[in-house]
């Protein structure tokens, strides 16, 4: 875990930003020796954000098949657009 003053994002930005980007993880800026912010390089927090907006939708899932809804393996799905894409070629065909 990365932790600075505060007063270091002013002083020594490059530092703390080639940090983030090295480290791949948060800095975490300390103001009167409590936690205050925290910085981290774009690409980063972008990643987090994916993975949460992804775990989130999988818990929605898990809910859902939990009240009941109705899901299709893999197989399932294949087999079923196979045989739409047959009956579409039959009807092309005519």
């Amino acid at each position: 875990m990365n932790i600075r003053p505060s007063a270091s994002i002013r002083q020594n930005y490059n530092e703390i930003a080639d940090l983030c980007r090295k480290s791949k993880e948060p800095v975490y800026l300390t103001k009167n020796g409590e936690g205050d912010l925290v910085v981290m390089d774009i690409e980063s927090f972008e990643r987090r954000e994916k993975e949460l907006k992804l775990a989130a939708k999988l818990m929605e899932i898990r809910e859902a098949r939990m009240q009941g809804a109705k899901y299709y393996t893999v197989e399932e799905s294949v087999a079923r657009i196979r045989e739409i894409m047959t009956e579409r070629a039959e009807i092309d065909a005519d």
